[in-house]
């Protein structure tokens, strides 16, 4: 597939087959990832791939937390309760939650997530070229430093995750802005 057609058919894949992925598969993602540039050449990113009961818990924190969470008008604002359950839902029926960790270093909060976010999307891009589906989770920061305690990472920050499976839908691209309306040559 060349690379503007993985960009215009990757969608944000929220229901999924049950078909099992192959170690392979999931390492080749991974390492399209690893290959996208990042700040400094720094590549913050480090990879848990969670399957089975792992994956499970880390969906049942994150209901746990939405359950128990303050139902300040902070959190009613940014829309958290709203959203995290079905991810959460997400995550539980993906056969594959990839979680994304960097160092904790506040001198590099902007360049990692900016790197992170090309990394990820190279892992978007070829699980679509391999005809798999993705959603880029960022929930999962709810329940961040719980899941690096869990999993032994403490020492790192949980940036996000994506989840990983075979489509069991064909969503139609959301609207995009129009080109015109977000650029001006100078």
């Amino acid at each position: 597939m060349e690379t503007v057609k993985s960009i215009e058919d990757r969608r944000s894949i929220r229901n999924y087959t049950d078909k099992k992925i192959s170690e392979d598969i999931v390492k080749d993602i991974l390492n399209c990832g690893r290959l996208a540039p990042s700040a400094k050449n720094r590549q913050p990113w480090y990879f848990v791939v969670a399957k089975n009961e792992i994956k499970d818990k880390i969906a049942d924190m994150m209901i746990d937390y939405s359950i128990n969470a303050d139902d300040t008008i902070e959190s009613a604002r940014i829309g958290h309760k709203s959203s995290v359950n079905p991810t959460a839902n997400i995550i539980k029926q993906a056969p594959i939650l990839i979680l994304v960790f960097r160092e904790k270093n506040d001198n590099w909060i902007i360049g990692d997530n900016l790197s992170i976010g090309a990394c990820v999307q190279n892992m978007c891009l070829r699980a679509t070229d391999l005809g798999l589906g993705t959603l880029w989770i960022r929930d999962i920061v709810y329940v961040a430093e719980d899941v690096a305690e869990m999993l032994n990472h403490s020492d790192l920050e949980l940036n996000c995750a994506v989840s990983l499976g075979y489509p069991n839908e064909s969503p139609k691209m959301r609207p995009r802005k129009n080109l015109e309306d977000i650029m001006e040559w100078a």
